[in-house]
């Protein structure tokens, strides 16, 4: 079959399109003839090897265990392993191609790929592949992080990067739970975040949310551009600050742990500041968080903005697309018709 093959970490022009075996489902998963493939920045991590702590978290020390870049998939069930019950062929799917929290190469970028039984969901009927494969690693993370006990009905919520995957997933996630929502992002994507329900964008280039005085209940930080001492003044007493931990694709300069001191310097001193208790790496529950997704794109309360398309044999240009910080939307590849 026809697949991107990584064979070395690097730059994105290392990619090239090769023939591959065609992969045998194991018992617990199902085999797809895949549509569409979404990037996302963790691909673009992956594909380049930066920071160099993922690599000891999955993908491998010296060279990528796996070849084939890639974690979001949608398409047709081709075949089904022994043990799984929920899926058969002829289904029309989408799902994430790795299992729990690993950072490596999951085998998307191609023709045919396998995913877990556990983080695949049918695709509803109103949603093309093209939207449908944009969401589960975006769509995962949002929700795993704004479960809707964090929000109460009323609630203000702030999302900064709100233009993003995952920010535009938890803006509709916040409206969906009844949040009145405020987005930050770049002038030229504020029109896609008030598209997505935001009640209120700030323009970073022209104003610090930081520095007005106003306080939110939740703040949802994509980008982590601003220091937790900065975010504190803008928390109501009781609120809560949720750091999803974006590197930037590179550009903090973090090239071997990224964002990862940080996040765990927030989870230790979460035991004694209330503002960040609740946070933690522990693996999500999949089957759910996917079952809740559909449920979601099925009443309409989350949609998919696509950007841009490109086909398979130019999935580089994509992830250099996706890392130039140019999309309004997401950047999906085109796989199978």
């Amino acid at each position: 079959m026809r697949a991107i093959v990584q064979d070395r970490y690097g730059n994105v022009d290392d990619l090239r399109l090769g023939e591959v075996p065609r992969p045998e489902p194991a018992e617990d998963e199902v085999l797809v003839r895949v549509r569409a493939a979404s990037v996302h920045p963790d691909v673009w991590h992956v594909v380049t090897g930066q920071p160099a702590v993922l690599r000891l978290m999955g993908s491998g020390v010296r060279r990528p265990k796996d070849r084939v870049p890639g974690t979001d998939v949608a398409g047709v069930v081709e075949s089904v392993g022994r043990a799984v019950t929920r899926f058969r062929p002829g289904d029309e799917v989408f799902g994430e191609t790795i299992r729990g929290v690993q950072w490596r190469n999951g085998g998307a970028f191609a023709e045919y790929a396998t995913v877990p039984e556990e983080g695949a969901a049918l695709k509803p009927p109103t949603v093309s592949f093209e939207e449908a494969a944009a969401v589960p690693t975006a769509g995962l993370i949002a929700l795993n992080n704004l479960p809707q006990a964090r929000v109460p009905t009323g609630s203000r919520v702030l999302i900064n990067g709100a233009a993003g995957g995952v920010g535009a997933f938890a803006v509709q996630l916040a409206k969906a739970y009844g949040a009145e929502v405020t987005g930050v992002d770049h002038r030229r994507k504020l029109a896609l975040v008030r598209s997505l329900g935001a009640d209120r964008i700030i323009d970073y280039t022209c104003e610090d949310f930081t520095r007005g005085g106003e306080q939110w209940d939740l703040i949802v930080d994509v980008p982590g551009n601003h220091s937790f001492q900065e975010i504190r003044r803008s928390l109501d007493p009781h609120g809560r600050y949720v750091l999803i931990g974006h590197d930037a694709f590179g550009a903090t300069g973090h090239h071997w742990l990224g964002s990862i001191p940080r996040m765990l310097g927030l989870v230790t001193r979460s035991a004694v500041t209330p503002e960040l208790r609740g946070g933690s790496f522990a693996s999500p529950d999949k089957r759910r968080l996917m079952t809740t997704l559909t449920q979601f794109l099925e009443t309409g309360q989350l949609r998919v903005a696509i950007d841009r398309t490109f086909p398979l044999a130019e999935a580089p240009e994509a992830l250099r697309y996706l890392a130039s910080g140019q999309p309004v939307g997401r950047v999906v590849i085109l796989v199978g018709g």
